[in-house]
């Protein structure tokens, strides 16, 4: 094990630290097929599905969601605070400022939390659980092994990309999404463990649920050149709307902050339960609305209905406070927005007719691109759900003008990140910092040391014989002191220097090293095993040369 921490404290792309990947994403996946199985066997008990709540009667449309916001409240109530936090901002928050430790006990919040919003029909995806619980496994396993931080961020980062690659069957478009949304930087050092996982996620959703592309039922026609014009107009309106979205769902987020967490829970439920009798179209993941979106000639005054019932459905649960992720409920809106512009051009341009699907896919595309600032792996992620190139170009014509006009029209940033600000969960390392993220303390400490306990009268004589090797001194109260000899020019006399150094666990990564030497740009830092034992010296002079070397 101890060659195996050395390995993996090496800023390289590894044969070990792939197989660990591979070892944790089949079980991440197996996590996160129990919680798809669970969801679809307490929907089948109950008579129900994602696709189409019309036929649940309405006594439960009307009583379920506010039922499962007391169980949720409950369970929160009567568990410890730490259990509380969860979701894909909360795992992109641990992942860049706690180098990708997530507390094992929300696993087990946010597996039966998210379990009863889905399964009580509020309007949250299942992305969202699949993120955390993936992330949280990979942590919970590095954590048992003792694994050094900078291999512990890309094994969390890879259970990321296993939780969505089973969740949504689309292997390429989890890996874009860890390097575009959660680590936000690529490194090839990340690349393969990261593609390891997704396609361990991948196989076991093909296994346990076979292999499907979701959306290919959606018809999509070539889109003509000569229509480009109006998909630049239909651009500005997802761009307007997507904004308006953004808007909403922030402002009752912050307004929620001030409410005690049960009123903020029993509002949504109560919501829910309002929409639900009305339109249940409007409730659950998304996929109902999709299915009303791409059915035959709907009315366009329905269609609209159950967007705005959505958008309702949809502020009032995430903003609220309901555990469950925001993809599955984007999509809905952007197929609902994208078929009424479908319909809408189609009254004064028939020959659009044929493309009703097209529109359907791109909307949902975009608000996927502009929700969570992540244009690419909206792109792929449809592309890979409805196993259809024609998207590419005209969902990246319609993305760049509704992009543009949200970012820097309307002011608009990625929902996840104003969630972290609104929560005072910070996500940004100073540049240097974020670099030495990548190496383990392991390669950069000085075994030759030389450690004296409580008895100082040896330490001239360890000194003496120290022949270079570092020499620390464990006092009683147990705080370790670096012992130097310095000379005395004007009396050609030596004398004991001594001062207290921090020490670091030998998991750590050069960053808390930077952390605590940069304010001086001196001193040293002693690594400490499992025991306590001091195993290690790093100095601001090894640390800088490393900087110039391999970081500068």
């Amino acid at each position: 094990m101890e060659k195996l921490r050395d390995t993996l404290a090496q800023a390289n792309t590894s044969i070990q630290l792939n197989a660990l990947a591979l070892v944790f994403a089949v079980i991440c996946s197996l996590v996160i097929i129990v919680f798809r199985l669970a969801v679809e066997f307490i929907q089948g008990v109950l008579d129900f599905s994602d696709q189409d709540y019309s036929v649940f009667d309405i006594d439960w449309r009307v009583s379920l969601p506010a039922i499962g916001a007391l169980l949720i409240w409950l369970i929160i109530h009567y568990t410890r605070p730490s259990n509380r936090h969860m979701g894909i901002a909360y795992v992109l928050h641990r992942i860049k400022m706690y180098a990708g430790h997530i507390p094992s006990q929300t696993l087990t919040g946010q597996f039966v939390h998210a379990l009863i919003a889905l399964v009580c029909g509020f309007s949250v995806g299942r992305e969202g659980p699949s993120i955390h619980l993936g992330a949280a496994t990979a942590s919970s396993l590095s954590r048992k092994l003792r694994l050094p931080d900078n291999s512990v961020r890309i094994l969390a980062s890879s259970g990321v990309a296993a939780g969505i690659a089973a969740t949504f069957n689309t292997p390429l478009a989890a890996v874009i999404f860890v390097f575009e949304v959660i680590l936000r930087e690529y490194r090839l050092q990340y690349f393969f463990p990261i593609v390891t996982a997704a396609i361990c996620g991948a196989l076991a959703s093909h296994l346990a649920f076979g292999d499907p592309h979701a959306f290919d039922n959606i018809n999509l026609e070539e889109f003509p050149i000569s229509q480009y014009p109006v998909l630049a107009i239909a651009g500005l309106v997802f761009g307007v709307v997507a904004a308006a979205f953004n808007w909403s769902l922030i402002r009752v987020t912050k307004e929620g902050q001030r409410w005690p967490l049960g009123a903020k829970l029993m509002s949504a439920g109560i919501i829910t339960c309002a929409i639900g009798a009305t339109f249940p179209q409007a409730l659950g993941t998304g996929e109902a609305a999709i299915l009303l979106s791409i059915s035959e000639s709907p009315a366009l005054s329905l269609l609209v209905a159950v967007l705005l019932a959505k958008v309702v459905a949809t502020v009032a649960a995430i903003g609220l406070g309901i555990p469950g992720g925001l993809i599955g409920p984007l999509y809905g809106l952007g197929a609902l927005l994208g078929a009424i512009i479908a319909w809408v051009s189609i009254g004064v341009w028939p020959e659009l007719s044929p493309y009703v699907g097209l529109y359907v896919v791109i909307g949902m595309s975009v608000m996927f691109s502009v929700g969570l600032g992540a244009p690419l792996a909206a792109l792929v992620a449809l592309v890979e759900l409805t196993g259809n190139v024609a998207i590419i170009l005209p969902a990246l014509f319609v993305t760049v003008p509704a992009f543009l006009l949200c970012f820097q029209g309307f002011g608009v940033r990625s929902i996840l990140l104003q969630q972290l600000d609104i929560n005072g969960l910070d996500y940004r390392k100073r540049p240097m910092e974020q670099a030495l993220q990548k190496y383990g303390v392991r390669q950069l400490m000085d075994r030759r040391l030389v450690l004296v306990k409580h008895d100082q009268a040896l330490l001239l004589e360890v000194l003496k014989r120290a022949q270079g090797r570092s020499v620390l001194l464990e006092k009683e109260d147990g705080s370790i002191h670096m012992i130097e000899l310095q000379m005395q020019s004007f009396e050609n006399e030596a004398s004991l220097v001594m001062h207290p150094i921090k020490g670091l666990p030998d998991t750590a990564s050069l960053d808390r090293v930077f952390e605590i030497l940069s304010p001086k740009n001196s001193g040293e830092v002693y690594i400490f095993d499992q025991s306590g034992t001091p195993v290690g010296v790093i100095s601001w002079a090894s640390l800088t040369q490393l900087l110039r070397k391999k970081v500068l």
